[in-house]
């Protein structure tokens, strides 16, 4: 079984006497369903598994459902096993976006507090932006991703220890040596082509075949453009044609999204794809990154969002699109081939799957910073830029930007292939991979007393 951080936050949540229902977002493929069943079978004599597309798309026992009543005759309907009460029985709700009533049934079902509960749905996260009835105080939501760096490097056998090491030599600025460093940047690489999707990886570490992982990319990929389809006529083909563009905008010097391409339409603005933009940031399908022009803590009360960067929410999956199932460019760093927007979206989805906001810097007259991100210890702004060349110290922009008096940044890190770990000014240079430490999860240190 692949390792998953999220694990023992679902098995602490089912191990707990909490009447909560946890429910579990995310995209497609990633991983959900399998986390949840391995968890409950720890916890739970009797579990009742319902997924609600296969329902939708057979008997459609649970479609109607307007009353608890209703819900326990349905649920009997599905089951012929034995129901204990909820210290032996949990009751899971896969896929409960295509039944948005059932949300609202979530809140009469736990003060009723027959079974214990827990939901996950891969477009969960559009119905819960769209629904004026989610049951909030009833519910804990936990955002799920692909597997990380740190995931896959488990997977890759590479111990828990040695990701200790790691950590210490990034607290510390201290260099790597360099046979470890070579062995991680391996690693890393085949995680570009790879990336985090479960099914992907599984079929990388049983065959190490490309063309087979990149079959099942490709399956992926073309389920994300189906769930788009069925979304709305009026928007499906504007999701269809901003997630085509991705690609090809990643390749741009500035990789924001071009409105006016979306349509061939000039004039457009980000108010016009404001939906459609919603739809594959809330659904997982991609990462959006607004801008910020006035880079001071929080983020939040600075972003501009008619400035927007969309990454792949899986290197895997970009690195597919552009090379299809040639590794060589990856892999043995072709002459000609610049990684710098493959590099991006990985460290976006490392930044992402640590529980940061995703924003970069931009202003006309002093330049464009790769990533920003909260620095809540120190109550300040980290800047991040990458780099896939051998001229990773040349970055006016981050230079000009920590050194600004207003903006009070303590540090900023400058990411590259090379194995150089050291410090200039208040520019911090270190490997590419590091990115795994940038982590702002909220129970990664333990409870805060107050």
């Amino acid at each position: 079984m692949l390792y998953r951080k999220i694990e023992p936050i679902i098995s602490q949540y089912f191990a707990s006497d909490t009447d909560k229902v946890l429910v579990v977002t995310g995209a497609r493929q990633i991983g959900k369903s399998y986390i949840i069943r391995y968890c409950a079978e720890k916890h739970f004599k009797t579990i009742v598994e319902i997924n609600l597309i296969t329902d939708y798309e057979g008997d459609r026992l649970f479609e109607n459902v307007r009353t608890t009543d209703d819900f326990y005759l349905a649920l009997s309907a599905f089951t012929s096993k034995y129901l204990g009460d909820r210290t032996d029985t949990l009751i899971f709700l896969d896929e409960i976006q295509v039944y948005p009533n059932l949300l609202t049934m979530l809140k009469f079902l736990r003060e009723q507090g027959r079974y214990r509960y827990v939901a996950s749905g891969s477009l969960l996260g559009v119905t819960l932006r769209r629904s004026s009835s989610v049951p909030l105080g009833s519910i804990d939501i936990i955002k799920m991703y692909p597997l990380d760096f740190e995931e896959f490097l488990i997977a890759n056998d590479f111990s828990k220890d040695a990701i200790r090491s790691l950590r210490e030599h990034f607290e510390n600025l201290t260099t790597i040596p360099e046979a470890i460093h070579n062995r991680v940047m391996g690693i890393y690489k085949r995680y570009l082509l790879v990336g985090g999707l479960p099914e992907a990886v599984n079929k990388f570490l049983e065959t190490r075949d490309l063309n087979q992982v990149r079959a099942i990319q490709q399956t992926i990929s073309e389920l994300y453009r189906i769930d788009a389809a069925k979304y709305d006529n009026e928007h499906s083909l504007k999701i269809s044609r901003i997630y085509s563009l991705i690609t090809s905008n990643m390749e741009n010097k500035k990789k924001r999204l071009i409105f006016k391409d979306i349509e061939n339409s000039k004039g457009k603005r980000a108010a016009d794809y404001e939906e459609e933009m919603e739809y594959l940031i809330s659904s997982g399908t991609a990462l959006g990154v607004n801008a910020i022009s006035n880079p001071k803590f929080p983020l939040s009360e600075t972003e501009h969002k008619n400035l927007i960067k969309l990454y792949y929410n899986d290197p895997g999956l970009f690195t597919a699109a552009l090379y299809h199932n040639n590794p060589a460019p990856v892999l043995n760093t072709e002459a000609g081939i610049n990684l710098g927007s493959v590099y991006e979206c990985a460290v976006a989805c490392q930044i992402a799957a640590n529980d940061n906001n995703l924003y970069y810097y931009d202003n006309r007259s002093r330049g464009e910073v790769d990533f920003l991100f909260d620095d809540f210890d120190n109550l300040s702004v980290v800047p991040i830029e990458v780099k896939s060349g051998k001229d990773y110290k040349r970055h006016i922009a981050i230079s000009r930007l920590v050194s600004t008096p207003d903006y009070a940044i303590c540090c900023a890190y400058v990411l590259s292939n090379s194995n150089e770990v050291g410090t200039s000014g208040k520019i911090h240079y270190i490997p590419i991979y590091l990115s795994l430490f940038f982590d702002n999860r909220l129970y990664k240190n333990g409870p805060v007393l107050i």
